[in-house]
């Protein structure tokens, strides 16, 4: 069972930056993949970022769509168990609402995707980009 708590959404012009922030509480194993996911009023949810350990245990594999390529980076630290989401360049099109989601299985290019892959998901937080 994981729980997951976002932070750091906000309101910000176009061309600025935020962070946000998901503390995962797990009671068995670390998640396998985490990702952050967004839904904009009338969209569908789509896949942001997610990122995973690679086998072995050096390193990580990062996937991002490619709207957000060369602007947003993410990263996790397993210490503090908090999952990370650096936005930068902002545009009034990235204004959504942004959930972290958490999957017990590895996730890969074809799958990170997916909204159904991940079994646990926060409350999500508001990002608003204006012009």
């Amino acid at each position: 069972q994981v729980q997951l708590v976002e932070s750091g959404g906000g309101s910000v012009q176009a061309g600025g930056s935020l962070r946000l922030s998901c503390a995962a509480s797990t009671y068995t194993d670390t998640p396998a993949c985490m990702a952050w996911f967004r839904q904009a009023p009338g969209k569908e949810r789509e896949g942001v970022a997610a990122i995973r350990e690679k086998l072995g245990g050096i390193g990580d594999i990062i996937y991002y769509v490619d709207s957000v390529k060369g602007r947003f980076t993410i990263s996790q630290d397993n210490t503090k168990n908090t999952l990370y989401l650096q936005m930068a360049s902002l545009k009034p099109e990235d204004t959504a609402i942004y959930y972290c989601a958490a999957a017990d299985d590895l996730c890969y290019y074809d799958t990170w995707s997916i909204g159904a892959k991940y079994s646990y998901w926060g409350q999500g937080t508001q990002v608003t980009v204006s012009s």
